[in-house]
Protein backbone atom coordinates (compact mmCIF):
# COMPACT_ATOMS: atom_id res chain seq x y z
CA UNK A 1 0.00 0.00 0.00
CA UNK A 2 2.91 2.16 0.97
CA UNK A 3 3.87 1.73 -3.19
CA UNK A 4 1.01 2.52 -3.92
CA UNK A 5 1.00 5.67 -2.24
CA UNK A 6 3.90 6.90 -3.12
CA UNK A 7 3.40 5.98 -7.12
CA UNK A 8 0.05 8.34 -6.69
CA UNK A 9 1.93 10.70 -5.01
CA UNK A 10 4.64 10.78 -7.96
CA UNK A 11 1.57 10.84 -10.16
CA UNK A 12 0.16 14.23 -8.66
CA UNK A 13 2.94 15.74 -7.88
CA UNK A 14 4.10 15.60 -11.48
CA UNK A 15 0.95 17.04 -12.37
CA UNK A 16 1.10 19.92 -9.72
CA UNK A 17 4.45 20.49 -11.30
CA UNK A 18 3.08 21.85 -14.52
CA UNK A 19 0.49 23.71 -13.30
CA UNK A 20 2.30 25.86 -10.29
CA UNK A 21 4.42 28.58 -11.85
CA UNK A 22 8.27 28.79 -11.26
CA UNK A 23 8.26 32.04 -9.78
CA UNK A 24 4.87 30.86 -7.16
CA UNK A 25 8.15 28.21 -6.29
CA UNK A 26 10.69 30.44 -6.08
CA UNK A 27 8.92 32.29 -3.24
CA UNK A 28 7.49 29.44 -1.44
CA UNK A 29 10.91 28.20 -1.39
CA UNK A 30 12.19 31.63 -0.39
CA UNK A 31 9.68 32.30 2.09
CA UNK A 32 10.80 28.51 3.94
CA UNK A 33 14.83 29.10 3.02
CA UNK A 34 15.07 32.84 4.05
CA UNK A 35 14.90 32.56 7.93
CA UNK A 36 17.79 29.84 7.64
CA UNK A 37 19.87 31.42 5.37
CA UNK A 38 20.09 35.04 7.04
CA UNK A 39 21.40 32.85 10.23
CA UNK A 40 23.67 30.59 8.10
CA UNK A 41 24.28 31.46 4.70
CA UNK A 42 25.75 28.15 3.91
CA UNK A 43 22.97 26.23 5.18
CA UNK A 44 23.27 22.51 3.83
CA UNK A 45 19.37 21.98 3.61
CA UNK A 46 18.29 25.48 2.36
CA UNK A 47 20.59 26.56 -0.18
CA UNK A 48 19.75 22.62 -1.66
CA UNK A 49 16.30 23.70 -1.90
CA UNK A 50 17.00 27.25 -3.44
CA UNK A 51 19.26 25.33 -5.93
CA UNK A 52 16.63 22.90 -6.75
CA UNK A 53 13.56 25.75 -7.13
CA UNK A 54 15.84 27.58 -8.95
CA UNK A 55 16.22 24.65 -11.48
CA UNK A 56 12.84 24.13 -11.61
CA UNK A 57 12.30 27.66 -13.05
CA UNK A 58 14.27 26.45 -15.67
CA UNK A 59 14.17 23.37 -18.19
CA UNK A 60 14.01 21.50 -14.88
CA UNK A 61 10.37 21.90 -14.31
CA UNK A 62 9.61 19.91 -17.29
CA UNK A 63 11.82 17.37 -16.59
CA UNK A 64 11.12 17.22 -13.10
CA UNK A 65 7.24 16.97 -13.82
CA UNK A 66 7.69 13.88 -16.92
CA UNK A 67 10.05 12.23 -14.73
CA UNK A 68 7.39 12.05 -11.72
CA UNK A 69 4.21 11.44 -14.01
CA UNK A 70 6.30 8.90 -15.63
CA UNK A 71 7.80 7.15 -12.79
CA UNK A 72 4.27 7.66 -10.91
CA UNK A 73 2.48 6.11 -13.52
CA UNK A 74 4.30 2.97 -14.42
CA UNK A 75 4.55 2.12 -10.52
CA UNK A 76 0.56 2.71 -10.71
CA UNK A 77 -0.09 -0.03 -13.21
CA UNK A 78 2.53 -2.19 -11.96
CA UNK A 79 0.86 -1.80 -8.29
CA UNK A 80 -2.00 -2.66 -9.33
CA UNK A 81 -1.06 -6.21 -11.01
CA UNK A 82 0.29 -6.76 -7.65
CA UNK A 83 -2.76 -6.13 -5.71
CA UNK A 84 -4.31 -8.54 -8.30
CA UNK A 85 -1.84 -11.19 -7.04
CA UNK A 86 -0.44 -11.75 -10.55
CA UNK A 87 3.29 -12.90 -9.93
CA UNK A 88 4.63 -11.45 -13.10
CA UNK A 89 4.79 -8.31 -11.60
CA UNK A 90 6.83 -7.95 -9.38
CA UNK A 91 10.04 -9.22 -11.41
CA UNK A 92 8.72 -6.63 -13.81
CA UNK A 93 8.41 -3.85 -11.00
CA UNK A 94 12.20 -5.14 -9.53
CA UNK A 95 13.55 -4.62 -13.16
CA UNK A 96 11.20 -1.04 -14.14
CA UNK A 97 12.45 0.33 -10.48
CA UNK A 98 16.14 -0.76 -11.28
CA UNK A 99 16.21 0.93 -14.66
CA UNK A 100 14.85 3.82 -13.19
CA UNK A 101 17.60 3.84 -10.41
CA UNK A 102 20.44 3.82 -13.02
CA UNK A 103 18.85 6.92 -14.48
CA UNK A 104 18.81 8.73 -11.70
CA UNK A 105 22.57 7.41 -10.62
CA UNK A 106 23.35 9.09 -14.07
CA UNK A 107 21.16 12.28 -13.74
CA UNK A 108 22.55 12.38 -9.96
CA UNK A 109 26.11 12.69 -11.62
CA UNK A 110 25.14 15.47 -14.11
CA UNK A 111 23.61 17.38 -11.48
CA UNK A 112 24.26 16.90 -7.65
CA UNK A 113 20.43 16.31 -6.84
CA UNK A 114 19.45 15.56 -3.43
CA UNK A 115 16.68 14.86 -4.39
CA UNK A 116 17.81 12.43 -7.36
CA UNK A 117 19.53 10.93 -4.33
CA UNK A 118 16.55 10.81 -2.16
CA UNK A 119 14.41 9.20 -4.70
CA UNK A 120 17.00 6.54 -5.75
CA UNK A 121 17.00 5.48 -1.72
CA UNK A 122 13.69 5.24 -1.96
CA UNK A 123 13.60 3.27 -4.92
CA UNK A 124 16.45 0.77 -3.71
CA UNK A 125 14.25 0.37 -0.67
CA UNK A 126 11.32 -0.96 -2.57
CA UNK A 127 13.10 -3.09 -5.07
CA UNK A 128 13.91 -4.89 -1.78
CA UNK A 129 10.56 -5.29 0.14
CA UNK A 130 9.31 -6.47 -3.63
CA UNK A 131 12.05 -9.32 -3.62
CA UNK A 132 11.06 -10.13 -0.82
CA UNK A 133 7.35 -9.90 -1.26
CA UNK A 134 7.78 -11.90 -4.49
CA UNK A 135 9.95 -14.62 -2.78
CA UNK A 136 7.25 -15.17 -0.15
CA UNK A 137 4.58 -15.15 -2.50
CA UNK A 138 6.19 -17.62 -4.39
CA UNK A 139 6.42 -20.20 -1.35
CA UNK A 140 2.85 -19.61 -0.74
CA UNK A 141 2.61 -20.73 -4.30
CA UNK A 142 4.40 -23.94 -3.97
CA UNK A 143 2.79 -24.89 -0.36
CA UNK A 144 -0.52 -24.63 -1.97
Amino acid sequence: MLKGLHALLETVGGILLLKIAPQTVNRIVWTIVSQELSADPNDFVASHLLRMAESYAGKGRHFASLYLLSHGIVKLVLIVELLRNKLWAYPLMIVTLAIFVCYQIYRFALTHSVAMILLTLFDLVVIVLTWLEYREQRQRRKHR
